[in-house]
């Protein structure tokens, strides 16, 4: 009897403990705080229409690219781009710089931002804690 109460005490502390992790993130509220983010850092060569700058930014809008694995795009802002990149069907060779001082939070709410902006409808949430573990 006292191992069946142990274990169901083990039992029940992993499921609080898990779901703890599992809660839902607010999409939205990541969405409008991703939009300040965008403004400020973002804008200059993704342009205010997320349409980039001809041969040189890529577009955020209207992009498959954005489905890509949120690995791929957040070492993207983590890490910096470098050299060719393929966006749209059409080729980049622009460079941007690690925006690695923004803080966890303001990397996956412009990753937010950007994949339910612009014509764009990507539901599937990119969490800070993602950006931590890649940080």
């Amino acid at each position: 009897m006292h191992k069946v109460v142990v274990s169901s005490f083990i039992v029940i502390g992993i499921l609080v403990i898990t779901s703890s992790f599992l809660q839902k993130y607010d999409l939205k509220k990541s969405v409008e705080r991703g939009k300040e983010v965008y403004t400020t850092y973002c804008i200059t060569c993704h342009m205010a229409d997320g349409n980039g700058t001809a041969d040189v930014y890529p577009p955020v809008a209207k992009t498959a690219y954005l489905k890509n694995p949120a690995k791929i795009l957040i070492n993207i802002i983590l890490l910096g781009q470098n050299g060719d990149i393929t966006v749209n069907n059409k080729k980049y060779n622009g460079q941007m710089p690690a925006q690695n001082f923004l803080t966890d939070e303001q990397i996956a709410d412009v990753l937010n931002y950007t994949r339910n902006s612009f014509g764009n409808k990507i539901p599937t949430v990119i969490t800070p804690q993602q950006v931590k573990v890649l940080r």
